[in-house]
């Protein structure tokens, strides 16, 4: 299958704020394999820790990675979205990112929108976080695909294809897929089945982004101090 070597600066993921990870990955012992008898140990003095720690077990332990931004990389993996994503069916556990703010910011906007959407919410503001860290990894190339394949694959309202080309590549190892970005033109995107193929990424600066009842028609970037229209 096409394979390409994605190597960016600057990877920029955005997740929601209200829940911040507990540092449980950070400072973990260099044995992988004995992570689970640790949380175990760990939930004794704290019984919150499962909870946001996830399912260690989702991980084989050696695709399990620790140090400073750890957490933000694993809990991708670790706390699955049941309705799954693009190229999840919600069996496991998916890591996207982009080559530029704006383009994760359009990607999670149209997301935050959907979820809004349906749940009928009123308008509201809420916050989320952008992460950036450094990529530098081999992912499987969608746009080198037969063009009928990559319009299948990136079909902004079905996921049918790209879920069982995920799985393939997945089942044979492949670190993740490279993609245009179905939500932003020119954008770039990955999505990562391994934390190792993930740099380690640190908080840049935070967003919110306000929901007006129909749209996200704007969000503020904490870092300009000012509001950006959609």
């Amino acid at each position: 299958m096409p394979n390409c070597h994605v190597d960016w600066p600057q990877a920029w993921r955005i997740i929601a704020a209200r829940y911040p990870p507990i540092a449980f990955f950070e400072r973990l012992s260099v044995d992988p394999a004995a992570w689970e008898a640790l949380l175990a140990l760990e939930e004794l003095t704290n019984p919150s820790v499962r909870d946001a720690v996830g399912e260690i077990a989702l991980v084989p332990p050696e695709d399990r990675i620790s140090g400073p931004g750890a957490s933000y990389v694993m809990a991708a993996f670790t706390h699955l979205n049941p309705k799954g994503s693009r190229f999840s069916d919600g069996s496991y556990g998916a890591y996207y990112a982009a080559a530029a703010l704006e383009t994760a910011i359009a990607e999670t906007v149209f997301h935050f929108e959907a979820f809004a959407r349906d749940s009928a919410d009123p308008p509201r503001s809420e916050d989320f976080c952008a992460l950036v860290g450094i990529l530098a990894a081999a992912f499987d190339d969608v746009a080198a695909l037969a063009v009928e394949q990559q319009r299948a694959i990136l079909d902004p309202a079905s996921y049918v294809a790209s879920r069982a080309y995920a799985k393939q590549l997945r089942e044979a190892g492949a670190n993740g897929v490279a993609y245009p970005s179905v939500r932003h033109a020119g954008g770039q995107c990955i999505g990562a089945f391994r934390p190792p193929a993930v740099g380690l990424p640190h908080p840049e600066r935070h967003l919110q982004y306000r929901w007006n009842g129909a749209r996200v028609d704007r969000y503020f970037d904490y870092a300009r101090d000012e509001w950006i229209g959609l």
